[in-house]
This record gives C-alpha cells, sequence and structure tokens, in this order.
C-alpha cells in the first residue's frame, strides 16, 4: 500500500490521527493535487472547515501561489507544519521572491527544526526582506543551526531594532555572547553547552541512553523516577557551589509536583520552603514541570535578584514559554514517578500500576531517602564535568534580567516520536 493509500484508508476509517501521522511521512513527495485532497477531507473529519475550505483552493487550482499559501498557512496554525512545507515551497515557486510567503515558510521550517532550510531560503530572497523580522530570523536561524559565522555577519548587518524588536535584539546578542564564552566545544554532541547558549540555563543530567546516535542527551520516552528528582537536587548543589551561588528559602510553585519537588529540595539544601510569592529575593523557584502549571507564567518572566528557577522535566519537543536557570532533564514525553503506568516484568505480562496517592510531604521524603541511580552515565556527564562546566561560567550565570522562552533543539538533534 503506496502511503497516500495508506491516509486514504484511515480517513475512510475515520482515524483522524493515524492519517495525519501518515501524512506527515508522505506529503514532502506527495502532488500537490492529491496532498489537498487528502487535507480537505482531514479538515472536514476533524471539522476545520478553514483548513477544508482552503485545501479545495488547491485541488480546483494546484499551480495558484495565494491558494498554496493559504493551504500553508491553515496547515501551520493547525500545529502540522511538516505538511505545510511543501505546499509554501510550491507557493514560492509560483510567486518567487514573495516576502510573505518566505516568511511563512520560514517559520513551517523551524517548526520541524529545518534551520539550515530556513537560512537558505532567507538567503536566496534576500533582495525582498526587511531587517526586523526577516534578517534578524536569518541569524537567529544560523545560530540554531550551529553557524555562529554566519549569525555573526547577518547580526552585523541589522539596523537598529523598531520598539517591538528590542528584546529580539537582547535574545540574538545574548546568544553570540554566550557562545564566545560558553566552556567547552561547541560541536553537533554538545547538549550541554549548546543549551547554555540558546538559554542561559544549565542543563544538570544527559540522557545515556542512545547518546551518541539518535538521542544525544535527551529523552523520548521517560517514566520519571524518585531517583531522578534526587539526581536533579544533588546536582544543583554541585553547580551552586561550583559558581557560588546562595539563597534564603525555596518557593513551591502550586502544583503537585512542583510541591513534592520542592520540599525534596528545601530538606536537601536545608532551606525554608513557603509557597512562591512574585518578588522575593534570594529564592530558588522549584518546578517540576512547567508545562503542566494552570497558572500564568507571566510572573516568572522578569528574574528578581538573586533568584533561580529550578526545573526537573523540560520538554524539548514542545517548548515553554519561560526558560528555567536550570534544568534537571530533557524529555518528550513523561509520565511522573508517582502517576499512574503500565509496567512490564521480565517474566510476566503487562501490569497497571496506580497512581502514587501519598501526600507531598510524604513524597518528598521519600525523594530524600532515595539514592540517586548513577548505573549508566553519559560521555562526560560525571559530576565532576558538570562542576567544571559550571565553574567556567563564574559571573555569567544565572543570568540577569528578562527571562525569555524556551530555545530548542538547536543544532543538536534528537530522535523524537511524530
Amino acid at each position: 500500500m503506496s502511503d497516500l493509500a495508506e491516509v486514504s484508508e484511515r480517513l475512510d476509517a475515520g482515524d483522524l490521527n493515524g492519517a495525519i501521522r501518515a501524512l506527515l511521512t508522505a506529503a514532502a513527495d506527495a502532488p500537490t493535487a492529491e496532498l489537498a485532497a487528502l487535507l480537505a477531507r482531514a479538515g472536514r473529519l476533524a471539522g476545520f472547515d478553514d483548513l477544508a475550505e482552503a485545501a479545495d483552493a488547491v485541488t480546483s487550482g494546484p499551480g495558484d501561489a495565494v491558494a498554496l499559501y493559504r493551504l500553508g498557512w491553515a496547515c501551520v496554525e493547525r500545529g502540522i507544519s511538516r505538511i505545510a512545507i511543501p505546499l509554501l515551497e510550491a507557493s514560492l515557486e509560483a510567486a518567487p521572491g514573495s516576502r510573505r510567503i518566505v516568511t511563512e515558510l520560514v517559520s513551517a521550517y523551524e517548526d520541524d527544526y529545518r534551520y539550515g532550510d530556513a537560512v537558505a531560503v532567507l538567503e536566496a530572497n534576500d533582495a525582498g526582506l526587511q531587517d526586523w523580522p526577516d534578517r534578524y530570523l536569518l541569524a537567529l536561524n544560523s545560530v540554531m543551526s550551529g553557524d555562529l559565522d554566519r549569525a555573526r555577519r547577518a547580526a552585523a548587518r541589522l539596523a537598529p531594532p523598531p520598539p517591538d524588536w528590542v528584546h529580539a535584539r537582547e535574545r540574538l546578542s545574548g546568544m553570540l555572547e554566550r557562545a564566545t564564552t560558553v566552556p567547552g566545544p561547541l560541536d553537533r554532541q554538545a547538549l550541554r553547552p549548546w543549551h547554555y547558549v540558546l538559554n542561559g540555563g544549565v542543563l544538570l543530567h544527559l540522557s545515556p541512553y542512545g547518546f551518541d546516535e539518535p538521542m544525544r542527551g535527551r529523552y523520548a520516552y521517560l517514566h520519571d523516577s524518585l531517583a531522578a528528582l534526587r539526581r536533579t537536587i544533588d546536582r544543583l548543589r554541585v553547580v551552586v557551589e561550583a559558581v557560588g551561588a546562595s539563597a534564603s528559602s525555596v518557593g513551591l510553585l502550586p502544583d503537585r509536583g512542583s510541591s513534592i519537588f520542592g520540599l525534596a529540595l528545601a530538606s536537601a539544601l536545608d532551606l525554608p520552603a513557603q509557597p512562591y510569592a512574585p518578588g522575593r529575593r534570594d529564592t530558588i523557584i522549584a518546578a517540576y514541570d512547567l508545562s503542566a502549571l494552570t497558572v500564568p507564567l507571566s510572573t516568572l518572566v522578569e528574574r528578581t535578584p538573586g533568584t533561580l528557577l529550578v526545573e526537573h522535566a523540560t520538554s524539548w519537543t514542545d517548548p515553554g514559554p519561560i526558560a528555567p536557570d536550570a534544568t534537571g532533564l530533557l524529555y518528550q514525553s513523561l509520565v511522573p514517578a508517582w502517576g499512574e503506568h503500565t509496567r512490564f516484568p521480565l517474566d510476566g505480562e503487562p501490569e497497571q500500576v496506580p497512581a502514587d496517592d501519598r501526600p507531598a510531604e510524604d513524597l518528598a521524603a521519600a525523594v530524600g531517602e532515595t539514592t540517586p541511580d548513577t548505573d549508566e552515565v553519559a560521555p562526560d556527564d560525571t559530576p565532576a564535568d558538570l562542576a567544571a562546566f559550571a565553574a567556567g561560567l563564574a559571573a555569567r550565570w544565572p543570568l540577569t534580567g528578562r527571562r525569555d522562552r524556551l530555545w530548542s533543539p538547536g543544532p543538536v538533534a534528537s530522535a523524537r516520536f511524530l
């Protein structure tokens, strides 16, 4: 069965998610009219009339640049940028140099981590670009693709930014400055150094599983553990001691996971734990997973002097609006240590394990009594390696001022689920 036939069969069966997953793989090589026809069916099945109507327009006129652009834009808005890419490429081919199409195609490339392709299309269409945001995006995508020399050349060409883009200019300048001072090489395996360059944060742990290929220090699916929480706490202590930082309290964010993590952290550091309060100085703000918070994160954007935002588990495929100052680990899909999960015994049938509903205080105490798992360690990821890296950041970490969004994955690629 061809890939497109599989998409059609899944749509016939009402399997929208399966059809989209298959289309993510098939879209790049699909004839435009056939791709649009399948998207029209998917849009109607999902109840997305705008997507279906845009797809119908392409089916009627497969070479129409405006129709292709509108369908590509609709795909980006619906979170299926990989499918948008061939549509927007065809649109640009039909209307060479169109700034509107170029910038939308760049957005789609970025969503699919194709930073080098974003750089190429921006450079190929430079004559029609503006400095802000177009040539800024050239510099940023050059950083994200690991080409720092190209990024510096592009940044040097930029005119002073208008008021709405001042922060973007500061973001780019910060990345380029950190790239000159980060300890260690900046190659395609250097996850911790690149994480610091892009986000100004310290990554405390590198996954040892598939380190050389395909994960390079990140997790895909992870069932978290109390031992991993203990490891984050112990490694944060290593970093804090290496840079000479200090705090007088631990701030607890309101979700259960952050309470568990924060209470365990406060106990380990012998600090008082208290509910997070905006503006409190000299405190470590403990977050289990910022993506799980249901409260606004706006109060965390501006750093209060002496504060340190620490997140145990950070999603690298769904980057959050705030980059923590320290990250325990990077994951794509996570089951909390206390969450309901399936256990697979070596000599038995899979069994469902219920959630651990013990109070946060009891689980935090259990974290303190747990020995971190040190059976397998990624290259250059011993506590001594981390301490040496952190010592090289003395006086430059944590950052001051405004916290930016998380930029991921950057030049170090990892395999991911679609």
